[in-house]
């Protein structure tokens, strides 16, 4: 992918009103405190393997109920994420002070890793929400980075560098474009 084609890209996604995305992934910054880590974690949880606009509805319930100390299983059937979120929002202190205090991005990465249905995969959705500059190759970054022969951090390293926005930035742009079917 070409820079123009990228910075097209982008800016038909804002003409189809999703530029707020990309503004989110340019000015998120690394992660303040334990319930915004929780509230990321469970979004990812939520999220993994599901259409983002199903999840969108899932996880307002869930978190709904989490901050009203209800069991989100009663607008949630998923029994494994539905112990994960509860572990990781009942810890969401003691995880996030571990969190912080891991200095290097790669050992950030692995500390996510270990958290419950956070894998080597979705690791890379929290960090990026937690505010680690990094790209997710997810199914549909792993189609696009493919098609012009390379892997997604590749890609969205190059196109990041060519165009001055963060890596996750173009993993938000190239994801979007992506799920919305225009590449």
């Amino acid at each position: 992918m070409e820079r123009f084609e990228y910075l097209s890209l982008k800016a038909r996604l804002a003409e189809l009103g999703y530029g707020k995305e990309a503004e989110w992934a340019r000015d998120v910054r690394l992660c303040g405190d334990a319930d915004t880590f929780a509230t990321e974690a469970v979004w990812v949880i939520i999220s993994a393997g599901m259409k983002n606009q199903v999840a969108e509805n899932i996880f307002r319930n869930v978190m709904s109920y989490l901050k009203e100390n209800r069991s989100p299983s009663l607008v949630f059937r998923h029994r494994g994420k539905v112990r994960a979120i509860q572990q990781i929002w009942q810890n969401r202190e003691h995880l996030y002070a571990s969190f912080r205090v891991t200095m290097s991005d790669n050992a950030k990465l692995a500390f996510l890793e270990t958290l419950p249905w956070i894998g080597g995969i979705t690791k890379f959705h929290l960090a990026r929400n937690l505010g680690l500059d990094v790209c997710k190759p997810d199914r549909h970054l792993v189609r696009v980075a493919q098609s012009y022969f390379t892997t997604p951090k590749e890609l969205c390293t190059r196109l990041a560098v060519e165009t001055g926005d963060r890596v996750g930035v173009v993993d938000v742009v190239l994801w979007r474009a992506a799920n919305l079917g225009i590449i």
